[in-house]
């Protein structure tokens, strides 16, 4: 029997599949092996950091009194008296009239509340140093624990690791670190028509079509922070997708693309009812992407694994990735920011829609006058075109209400970002 499409709103479609889904568990990772990785537990520092009063220039440390009123023509003329190389430490203390020469980060003497830069010093031969200018008086320290203190929670859980928690990670002495194992993320296509790279020349000669959607789906998979699994082609036989599903048990995700239109008869449908699949909805009021579904494969060890129905077509497969697997993967990695981020943008030109739909639209954004982003569409929306996925860096998102939006009409955009944001002018000199 035919099961009746449920026509979910973007809104409850995402809510139920991220309803579903839980942060995976925890691993110890070696840290240079943790970038990109999200804490499962909050590092707490077991030091002070930087452990000692330590100097912030190489220079001199002295005592302010001995150096206030210093100008050039009427310097202050003081006995060096030692010298703390980094890494070393003071024997004695500063007395009155006394400097001792520091590096950067050694630490500061007994005695002394002040580091005068080299620059504002002149030898004065005979072991001592003339000070030329007092503007370091009681300057230049940075005292122990300033940047972080023992038993201070420096990272919670759900903080994504980029290369400057790397570094305070290993400033707090953690080798390994604990996160949330990244999503591990099967995908298979399914299709007699399709054939992989190595067989491009079918494409050629204009016998079959490529399986584009694997390798964009893995890419998406991996700029997400997963781990791509690609199970190949199955053909359209119940035992061919039953052998490929059954390799599919050991992730944290299935996507499928193509096949499985739930109302219909359907070879991937019958396949993964006989694997035990429990639909939770299929069909949402969405274009592209309305053939979406989401159900469950029973395990015998874990817990049901989700499984992702997406459309054939690859500008429908990315799209709905980008709005229900990749908010589910960010969750599942134990993220707390599941959602890509969005911009309010304006419309480049006139849009004609169709109330009832969520329209996601392919589109480039550009500069305009008054600095909001102006969204120029890619050219035609044919969820077939690949090509207009490629040269959109957003998806203008048409609300299911409306039904036109007029040129200059501000909307909200998802901002389709490389997992390495950056752009091509340095705008913070502008």
């Amino acid at each position: 029997m035919q099961r009746a499409a449920d026509w979910l709103t973007v809104e409850d479609a995402l809510a139920r599949v991220l309803d579903s889904v839980a942060p995976l568990p925890p691993e110890d990772v070696p840290l240079l092996d943790a970038l990109g990785g999200v804490l499962a537990s909050a590092i707490v520092s077991p030091i002070d950091h930087p452990p000692w009063d330590n100097s912030a220039m190489d220079g001199f440390a002295v005592r302010s009194s001995d150096v206030m009123g210093a100008t050039p023509d009427r310097p202050r003329v003081l006995r060096v008296v030692e010298s703390v190389p980094a890494g070393g430490f003071p024997t004695r203390e500063v007395g009155a009239g006394e400097a001792i020469r520091i590096m950067t980060g050694a630490p500061i003497p007994a005695g002394a509340d002040g580091v005068v830069r080299v620059e504002h010093t002149r030898d004065a031969g005979a072991g001592s140093v003339e000070i030329v200018n007092d503007m370091d008086a009681g300057r230049n320290l940075r005292p122990k624990g300033e940047d972080v203190q023992a038993g201070a929670a420096v990272m919670g859980a759900g903080r994504r690791l980029r290369a400057a928690e790397i570094g305070l990670l290993a400033t707090m002495g953690q080798a390994t670190v604990p996160l949330h194992r990244r999503p591990r993320v099967a995908i298979l296509a399914t299709g007699d028509e399709l054939v992989d790279l190595d067989a491009f020349g079918e494409v050629i000669a204009g016998r079959r079509i490529v399986n584009s959607n694997s390798y964009a789906l893995a890419a998406a998979v991996r700029a997400t922070g997963g781990e791509a699994i690609l199970l190949g082609i199955a053909r359209d036989e119940r035992s061919s997708i039953a052998a490929h599903l059954a390799r599919s048990l050991d992730a944290d995700v299935l996507v499928t693309t193509a096949g499985a239109s739930v109302g219909d008869h359907d070879v991937v449908k019958d396949a993964l009812i006989d694997a035990g699949f429990v639909l939770d909805f299929w069909r949402v009021q969405m274009r592209p992407g309305s053939p979406f579904s989401y159900g469950w494969l029973p395990r015998t060890s874990r817990a049901p694994l989700p499984v992702f129905g997406l459309p054939g077509n690859p500008v429908s497969a990315l799209v709905t990735f980008e709005v229900f697997v990749r908010p589910a993967m960010r969750r599942l990695a134990g993220r707390s920011d599941v959602f890509s981020r969005t911009a309010r943008v304006r419309a480049g030109r006139h849009i004609q829609s169709k109330r009832g739909l969520t329209h996601f639209l392919r589109a480039r954004l550009e500069r305009s006058d008054d600095g909001m982003p102006l969204a120029v569409l890619t050219g035609p929306q044919g969820s077939g075109l690949v090509s207009s996925m490629a040269n959109a860096d957003a998806l203008l998102v048409v609300p299911l209400d409306v039904d036109r939006v007029d040129a200059g009409e501000t909307v909200n955009a998802i901002l389709l970002e490389p997992s390495d944001a950056a752009q091509t002018e340095p705008g913070y000199l502008d």
